[in-house]
Formats: C-alpha cells, structure tokens, sequence
C-alpha cells in the first residue's frame, strides 16, 4: 500500500469544511427541523404501502410493491474524507449503497450525486472519483444508471441506491426484542482515522486500514434479513455507534447494554484517541443524545469512540440469543472476520456502556 496522499499537488479535503459522515447535521438538530413537518404525519394512514417512511430514523425508505416484492430506496452523499479522488468516490458509493443491505435489500442500480468546483478541480479529478464510485458498483453488480450534477463550492459525491426486498424480510429499528444480542460487523474509528489524517498523524499500515473498512460493501445485510432470530438492523455512521444503537432501543422501546471491551477497534484508535485526535462531529453527537448515555466510569477517549462518526461504518445486528452463531458465521462467509458480540438488549430505555 503506498503512502497517504498527503502531498499532492490537490488535497481535496482542503475544498470541504467536514468530511464523510461527519459531515451530517447532528441528531439533535435535525430531529428539532423535522419536528411536525407535513411528511412526518399520518403517513402510515395516507400510504399503506410505504412500509418504512422516517418514523424511527431507518436506513431507506421501503415501498411495497405486492406480497413478495418492495422497493428498497436511499440517498447519501458527503464531502471528501480522504484526499485520493478515486478512493473517495469508492468510499461514498460503499456508504450510500450500505442503506441498502441495512434493510436486507439487494441493490439494483444507483444514480450519481455530483457536486463540484468547477475551474478549481481539474477534470480528471473529478474523473477519478467518478471511477471510484463505479468501481464499487461494478462490485456491487450494479451499474450507474443516471444521476444529476451542479456546479458547487465543495467538492460532493454520493448515490440514490435503489434496491429490492421481500417485505416480509425488511428490518428496521423498531424490530428488536428484549434478550436479543448485539452484533457488530466492522470495527470502529474512521472519524478518529480522519482526524488523525488531518494532522499527518495517521500511519500508512493505518491508512490502509482505514481504506479497506470503508470501502468493504456491507453484502452481508440482505442474507441476514432472511436468517430467523435476526430480529433488527442497521448501520453505523455519521451518529456513532451510541447514536445509532439508540434509535433502535427507541424504536423498539428498549434498553440497551454494551461492553467497551468489547468493540472491535481499527488498529492503535485508542492511542489517537487518547492522543486528542477526534472530530468536532463527534461532540455535537455527545451534545446531541448524552444524556441517553451512561457510560461510567468510561474515559473521555472511550466516550469519543462511541460517539465517533463513522464513514461507511458496519452492520449492528439484534438478533436472538440462538441466532448468534449463525450471524457469526454469516458475516465471516462474507468477509467480515472481525464481527462480534458487544452487548445485548433488555426491558428499560436508553443505552448503558460499561467498561
């Protein structure tokens, strides 16, 4: 693997203000700007088809067509998080297609989201990130069919992800049951590795890591929407694990129980962490929904790396004690070696992390 790109004559990250997931409007104030807007009421009621609308914070909307089909639709898109051109068109179209797999859908086809500076960025840059995005959905086994593009201030790519589902097999957040476990397919720490890339602080052997984790399509999600026991999910990104396990245990009117020791990692994270090297996203998201959080007695580094805004992040599973195993092996036949348990959930509200 060679170097970062920490030298090249373009930096694209020097266009953006925020970068990846972090770039997202903290949970807080988006849920005070949707507040009791039009779209938000009586939808249930006025679209019988529309199974899963913006309720409870899921990952895409999902519209039934009959008994055995809906149709699974998502957008995403953000601003650079790494300066290679390529490898953010890579990281973004993996993210926006994740949305998908959350759902247990299989994603058909995409549309591209693209907005440039125009005159400041060169066209082959812009080239290259388009070539990332398709490359990940070459792999996916999808193809690009469209998508709209503006001339804009900030560099900004993404996708509209559309993709299908037996709505029977749909998963969402307010499907979890008191007893189930918590699975966790990716480890955690790309906005620390973000942070870190920002101060010429991140290894190459990290860079690498951080490159592989992004950019691993979450295939994983529509086989576990079809295993029984598998009972919720979802993926983690811009909110943090703890934000978005918290919209599950308040979709399904839960509590949630999580061990620190647990959480997988992506290597030497908590020594960055330790070192000061987090991202303002990650206290917006602590101002956002902390005081659903108890987490004593947890250092500030371990209270960063639960609110860390994570950028093409890993499925989080509620499944039932007896599925556990299957779940394993499922992420495991598809490439997720590091999936593990990191808690469960019980009757209650709120999230509990110990250490």
């Amino acid at each position: 693997m060679s170097e970062p790109i920490l030298n090249a004559p373009i930096r694209l990250t020097q266009f953006s203000h925020g970068g990846g997931c972090g770039c997202k409007i903290a949970p807080s104030v988006l849920r005070e700007i949707l507040a009791d807007t039009p779209f938000t009421s009586h939808m249930a009621a006025a679209y019988p088809d529309l199974l899963v609308g913006i309720e409870h914070g899921d990952d895409a909307a999902v519209y039934r067509l009959n008994d055995e089909q809906a149709i699974v639709a998502t957008t995403d898109f953000f601003m650079p998080i790494v300066d290679d051109p390529y490898e953010f068109g890579r990281i973004a179209a993996t993210n926006a297609l994740s949305d998908v797999y959350a759902m247990g859908g299989r994603p058909l086809f995409a549309l591209a989201i693209v907005g440039m500076p125009i005159g400041k960025l060169p066209n082959d840059v812009i080239r290259q990130i388009l070539a990332g995005g398709e490359a990940v959905c070459k792999a996916a086994g999808i193809p690009i069919a469209g998508g709209h593009s503006i001339d804009a201030p900030e560099p900004i790519y993404g996708l509209v992800g559309i993709g299908v589902v037996d709505p029977r097999r749909v998963k969402t957040n307010a499907g979890g049951q008191a007893g189930d476990v918590l699975i966790l397919g990716k480890p955690l720490g790309v906005g620390i590795y973000s942070a870190a890339l920002k101060k010429e602080a991140l290894s190459a052997d990290q860079y690498a890591a951080m490159i592989a984790a992004t950019t691993q399509l979450n295939t994983a999600g529509a086989d576990l929407a079809g295993l029984d026991g598998v009972h919720a999910l979802t993926d983690i990104t811009g909110f943090g694990l703890a934000g978005h396990l918290l919209e599950i245990t308040r979709a399904s009117k839960l509590a949630a129980r999580v061990e620190f020791a647990r959480l997988p990692l992506l290597p030497g994270v908590a020594e960055l962490a330790q070192a000061g090297l987090t991202t303002g996203a990650s206290q917006r998201n602590w101002a956002s929904y902390g005081a659903e959080v108890s987490i004593g007695p947890l250092a500030d580094w371990q209270q960063a790396v639960l609110t860390d805004p994570q950028t093409s992040g890993g499925l989080l599973v509620s499944c039932a004690p007896e599925a556990r195993q299957a779940v394993l092996d499922l992420f495991h036949r598809h490439g997720f070696a590091g999936a593990v348990e990191i808690g469960g959930l019980h009757a209650g509200t709120n999230v509990t992390v110990v250490a």
